[in-house]
């Protein structure tokens, strides 16, 4: 059976492959393609932060009892990465190679950053809380 630790770091993994292909099609100036690999990212990217905002979170914060603590970090978080996604999203309908190409390696270090914490901490502490988390990783699985 599939941890959630296992689950959810594939798709920061997978989140990562798609977010270098986008950086490299900028980097080579090849616009249309670069936009097309980062709407690939980031609707992933999206898709992930939902399994985690809409299943995970509520079904860990019920079981510690609390909305404090790590959920709330990661929240926060997610909030800074979407601001760098909108200055990416600008950045490719100006082509402005060197804006997102500053805004990508921001976003790079924020998300190695988190996805450590969340790989080594809160999904961990997740399957503890949760009786091994089963459950609510059926329910992310299925979201698609």
């Amino acid at each position: 059976m599939t941890t959630i630790t296992e689950y959810m770091g594939g798709d920061h993994r997978r989140c990562d492959e798609l977010f270098a292909a986008a950086e490299r099609l900028v980097a080579a100036g090849e616009w249309g393609a670069a936009t097309e690999a980062y709407t690939k990212f980031h609707d992933a990217i999206e898709h992930h932060f939902g399994m985690e905002e809409d299943e995970l979170f509520p079904a860990f914060e019920e079981a510690m009892g609390s909305t404090m603590g790590p959920t709330q970090v990661m929240r926060m978080e997610h909030g800074q990465m979407r601001s760098l996604f909108e200055r990416m999203r600008n950045a490719l309908t100006a082509k402005d190679t060197e804006e997102y190409l500053g805004a990508s390696d921001t976003l790079l270090i924020l998300m190695q950053q988190h996805n450590m914490k969340e790989e080594q901490m809160l999904y961990p502490m997740s399957e503890r809380a949760l009786a091994g988390g089963d459950a609510v990783l059926q329910r992310m699985q299925a979201m698609g």
